[in-house]
């Protein structure tokens, strides 16, 4: 996901979210449209909890079988896994990597790439949302 609006970061300072755009930023990143209409048509409230990442993972992947849609609903899974993580997780919050794709970073100052993860869970099920939800949790 590239997001103009944010301008180019240069090479000394590649990331550079301000303060003052992280909850603008983030709930930008938390519409996923996409996977909470389908989630909703499953009778499913995605709620930002790890409940409702686990309600996911019981999902029947018929997504799967629309190759042009697979790749994004993919990518709102892992908005949506990053969603969960910075609203649950102390101290978690959005960056937006050089290349326009927003990642989440932990008060550990690990990165994890949430929006590959749901690209991964999306097309193969494997590692569920919440088992990546738990491992970043730990952390």
């Amino acid at each position: 996901m590239n997001i103009p609006f944010l301008g180019n970061r240069s090479k000394k300072h590649p990331v550079a979210v301000l303060a003052e755009d992280l909850e603008g930023i983030a709930e930008l990143l938390s519409e996923c449209e996409l996977l909470r209409a389908h989630a909703a048509r499953q009778g499913i409230g995605l709620d930002d909890t790890a409940a409702s990442l686990e309600a996911l993972d019981q999902l029947p992947p018929r997504w799967r079988e629309d190759e042009e849609t697979l790749p994004w609903f993919g990518h709102d899974a892992g908005l949506y896994l990053g969603t969960v993580v910075v609203r649950t997780v102390p101290g978690a919050v959005w960056v937006i990597w050089p290349g326009g794709e927003p990642a989440v970073r932990l008060v550990s100052g690990r990165e994890v790439d949430v929006v590959t993860a749901g690209r991964e869970w999306a097309a193969t099920g494997t590692p569920e949302l919440s088992q990546l939800y738990a491992e970043v949790a730990e952390n």
